[in-house]
């Protein structure tokens, strides 16, 4: 028995096969973007700035160089940290420092020092200029802290805890000259990133003026014992009657 050979798909049916396919193809990209990409909103970043009057002292001879500072465990990334009573540590969902949280309040610490602070020089402990004095910074408290009750979805306001320790020390000899503990409490007007936010600039504010009024003190009690930080080899020459190096 002699079979008749199966006719091939026409121009029409081709078509609607390649189309079917396309269909099919776009259906199942589309299935797979929705599960790996998310839809959520990226966070808000948030950037302090040290907001310090105009120094009134008098201007101290020094060179300061401010050393990166050292955060507390969980402190030190960009994310906001939240603490609770029961000393659990979270991090607000949608919210973020504008950098690590280490190099922020190095940055806000030489901002605060040249803007109010009369010293000669200070700089960031990356920089070239050869300093006469470096200061060390512990970041012991950086976090919103709520109640027992509260939490970033209750209606209480967290208190906003910043803590710095901090040393300061000659270039030199590596011999510390000063010691001190600076910190403030702001408690929020509401529980809003935006209030939060503001409270955490007035905390800073407080720490960062304590700190500043603390080592300019150190750094003009030190001078007046040991006389002033001359060191003309950072100048590239020596003064006449000293020998070169």
């Amino acid at each position: 028995m002699t079979r008749s050979p199966v006719p091939a798909p026409g121009r029409a049916a081709r078509c609607a096969l390649m189309a079917s396919c396309g269909a099919l193809t776009l259906h199942i990209a589309g299935c797979t973007g929705s599960l790996l990409q998310s839809k959520a909103a990226p966070p808000s970043v948030y950037m302090l700035s040290a907001q310090l009057e105009a120094p009134a002292a008098a201007e101290v001879a020094a060179d300061l160089a401010v050393q990166k500072p050292h955060a507390r465990a969980g402190l030190g990334s960009a994310r906001i940290a939240v603490l609770y009573q029961d000393h659990r540590l979270d991090y607000y969902a949608a919210a973020r420092w504008s950098g690590p949280l280490d190099e922020m309040v190095q940055d806000l610490a030489v901002q605060a020092f040249r803007s109010s602070a009369r010293l000669r020089n200070v700089s960031a402990d990356g920089s070239a200029f050869a300093s006469g004095y470096w200061l060390e910074i512990e970041i012991a408290d950086f976090q919103a802290e709520y109640a027992a009750a509260g939490g970033p979805g209750a209606a209480a306001p967290p208190t906003i805890n910043v803590r710095l320790m901090a040393r300061i020390g000659g270039a030199g000899d590596r011999r510390v000259v000063g010691s001190f503990d600076v910190g403030a409490r702001r408690k929020a007007a509401d529980n809003r990133l935006t209030a939060i936010i503001d409270a955490y600039q007035r905390a800073v504010d407080a720490a960062l003026a304590e700190l500043v009024a603390d080592s300019v003190r150190t750094l003009a009690m030190n001078q007046n014992s040991t006389g002033p930080d001359l060191r003309p080899e950072r100048l590239g020459t020596a003064p006449q009657g000293i020998p070169g190096r």
